[in-house]
């Protein structure tokens, strides 16, 4: 017999991937855990899916719930990475822009907000339930009635959850996307023309620069601290590798830069900014993080 709820369920698809992401900061995991919800509503019999008052909410639980499962044991498959772990980079379906974005007058984020890199980090460090509770939330516009279901906590619990990852983010707002831009493209030309002051001059003195290889590639283990420090560094790299092409592309709904050598995206380098300086540079290395940056694999829109 033929779900009937079938076209809607799979209209929840963009949004399972959207959410899974943002708890995760990875979209491998993010499309592995859609995949297993999905099972699991097809595990239901014909007579239970009919129950289900509204699909897309029990897809969404569902989906939460598992995020919430594997960001509890995240801790320790992070320790047996190797290296620093940043979060998968996902690439834009546009070149730069101009503008700023209007502020929220809720005092919640948009979903292009949610998805920059210095976001994804802060969430990082969040213990789960904050994470889920602040995104599914502040980002999704769920009741705290409804958070409390998938947290398994109360309504105030859960209310206190969210205040208390809010109050982590509020450093996170930068300036402008075309400021942004502005900061990039000249960050990307001292280091094309190998300026060492330009350099300095873009990098805030305390900056930090963090790589991502997994041990799979080349890359600085522990993390650069101050910008004089990572000005040479970037010029030793760009020593080290005269024949790649850096290329200006959005990196986490934001302005950044790719590294190409051949037709293999070999980095993705994602910029914090404030005060018209750069404040941090996460560099991403690991081959398997790069994948949706393939010639000819696509991405879903976040």
């Amino acid at each position: 017999m033929t779900d009937p709820h079938l076209p809607m369920v799979i209209s929840e698809r963009r949004q399972l991937l959207n959410l899974a992401y943002r708890l995760l900061g990875s979209l491998a995991e993010a499309e592995d855990v859609v995949q297993e919800t999905y099972v699991r509503w097809y595990a239901l019999s014909e007579q239970q899916r009919r129950e289900v008052a509204v699909p897309g909410a029990w897809l969404t639980t569902v989906a939460s719930r598992i995020c919430l499962d594997l960001l509890g044991s995240a801790r320790a498959r992070r320790e047996r990475y190797v290296g620093a772990w940043i979060p998968e980079p996902v690439p834009g379906h546009a070149e730069w822009f101009g503008g700023s974005v209007p502020a929220d007058p809720a005092d919640r984020v948009t979903l292009d907000e949610s998805i920059s890199m210095a976001f994804l980090v802060v969430l990082d460090s969040m213990t789960p339930a904050e994470r889920v509770a602040f995104v599914l939330h502040d980002v999704f516009r769920y009741s705290f009635a409804e958070v409390a279901e998938v947290v398994g906590r109360s309504t105030a619990a859960c209310r206190q959850l969210a205040s208390s990852a809010r109050r982590r983010l509020r450093t996170v707002q930068g300036p402008s996307a075309g400021r942004r831009a502005e900061v990039v493209r000249d960050f990307k030309r001292a280091w094309e023309t190998r300026d060492i002051e330009a350099l300095i001059g873009l990098l805030d003195p305390t900056a930090i620069a963090t790589a991502d290889s997994g041990g799979l590639a080349p890359a600085f283990r522990d993390p650069i601290i101050g910008g004089e420090q990572i000005a040479h560094t970037w010029l030793d790299i760009a020593a080290r590798n005269s024949a790649v092409t850096l290329l200006e592309r959005t990196v986490n709904g934001e302005p950044g830069l790719v590294a190409q050598l051949g037709d293999a995206i070999v980095s993705v380098y994602a910029f914090g900014i404030a005060d018209g300086r750069i404040t941090h540079i996460w560099a991403i290395r690991n081959p398997e993080k790069l994948r949706p940056w393939t010639v000819g694999e696509t991405t879903p829109d976040m």
